[in-house]
């Protein structure tokens, strides 16, 4: 059972595991403090994969001092062997009386494992404290070991007239800089970001993160790794000059068979990664089978959709969104200018999609709502 300064503690390595939002990719993000007659013996967090797990810099800050103290956990302890020892085992061996553990590992291969493994070697063990908070640090972790799928972040800057973009596709810059400061984390936290051939065309986006825009701890930090770029492109009509094919890092292009084979040869001598998918109802690409694959082969957690009003519609319609957020400008582009989502079809009202709103908050001069659609009535 939890006791009343358990809250605070378990607070503490909610808050380690935090700076680890932009490194920890694919592993979660875990942090761990020890605490013994009151005090913090011992803290640390998981930096990034193949390093040591957040257990393991705790106990070698904590050395002796760690034996008869609480440890605090963000995430139930590994069992296994991976490019890291289990730190259930490492746990043990140092000693340490009661484990506090915030959630169960989600992976159903190895949850649970953990912790019989503490309990069997006589250790006291409390799980569920600050669950809810934990959750909410890892969500593409935990979708990836659950659903096989990333979890979706659709961002999207508009009007407040609801427009995108004008109707020639002119479309920098909708909001200011500090909202384009907050698209900059999205994309470092992200472990891929996703658009169409469409917005390249148009925008001939980078989609990569510019540390420029941050603070220099962040950028430091971001400059490490770029995320995955993911091109949506049923036809190939990615340009060989796109800017994403000359930045660092990978660019995956999306497609279905009966391509082109020059032009998948003219794309690949550019630098990207061509991948065939099954074709979906609607001719193109079968977007849930894109995001099996991100989930299973290249380890994607967390993927941010950047894109335009087709593929937001697109996604949004076969229920592959789990949050928007929507940067608010105060200005109108008039009812010439795209829209935020093309849904064909809606006609009633009763076909109206619903949205939760979690979210809503001033950044500079724009607003950003953090939403989710409501679940279809079956």
């Amino acid at each position: 059972m939890a006791k009343p300064t358990d809250a605070a503690w378990m607070a503490r390595a909610l808050q380690l595991a935090r700076r680890g939002r932009y490194t920890t990719h694919p592993n979660p993000r875990v942090g761990c403090v020890l605490v013994k007659n009151r005090r913090v013996v011992g803290e640390g967090w998981h930096v990034r994969a193949g390093e040591p797990h957040a257990e393991v810099h705790a106990l070698n800050m904590a050395q002796a001092a760690a034996r008869g103290a609480t440890a605090y956990v963000t995430l139930e302890p590994c069992s296994h062997h991976g490019r890291t020892g289990p730190c259930a085992v490492a746990l043990i061996e140092a000693g340490v009386k009661r484990v506090v553990v915030a959630m169960q590992d989600p992976n159903p291969e190895v949850a649970g494992r953990g912790i019989a493994m503490l309990r069997e070697a006589g250790i006291e063990v409390t799980v569920g404290l600050l669950e809810a908070e934990a959750q909410a640090l890892n969500p593409g972790f935990i979708s990836r070991m659950t659903r096989r799928r990333p979890f979706v972040r659709l961002k999207m800057a508009m009007s407040l007239d609801g427009r995108t973009a004008m109707q020639s596709g002119e479309s920098q810059w909708i909001t200011g800089p500090h909202a384009r400061a907050e698209v900059q984390r999205l994309r470092a936290s992200a472990s891929a970001i996703m658009t169409g051939v469409d917005s390249i065309i148009f925008d001939n986006s980078r989609l990569t993160v510019r540390a420029a825009q941050l603070g220099l701890d962040e950028a430091e930090v971001i400059a490490e790794r770029q995320p995955l770029r993911v091109v949506v492109d049923t036809q190939l009509r990615l340009p060989q000059a796109a800017a994403c094919l000359r930045e660092p890092g990978r660019t995956l292009v999306a497609t279905v068979s009966g391509y082109d084979p020059e032009r998948r040869a003219w794309l690949e001598a550019a630098g990207a990664e061509v991948l065939v998918l099954p074709t979906g109802d609607d001719g193109r690409v079968d977007l849930a089978a894109l995001l099996r694959y991100l989930s299973e082969q290249e380890l994607v957690n967390e993927l941010l959709l950047e894109t335009g009003a087709t593929l937001a519609g697109a996604m949004l319609d076969a229920g592959l969104v789990d949050e928007m957020q929507l940067f608010v400008a105060p200005t109108l582009l008039g009812g010439e200018a795209r829209p935020l989502f093309a849904l064909p079809g809606l006609t009633r009202m009763a076909q109206q999609r619903p949205l939760e709103i979690l979210d809503m908050r001033a950044v500079g001069r724009d607003w950003r709502i953090t939403a989710r659609p409501e679940r279809r009535q079956e």
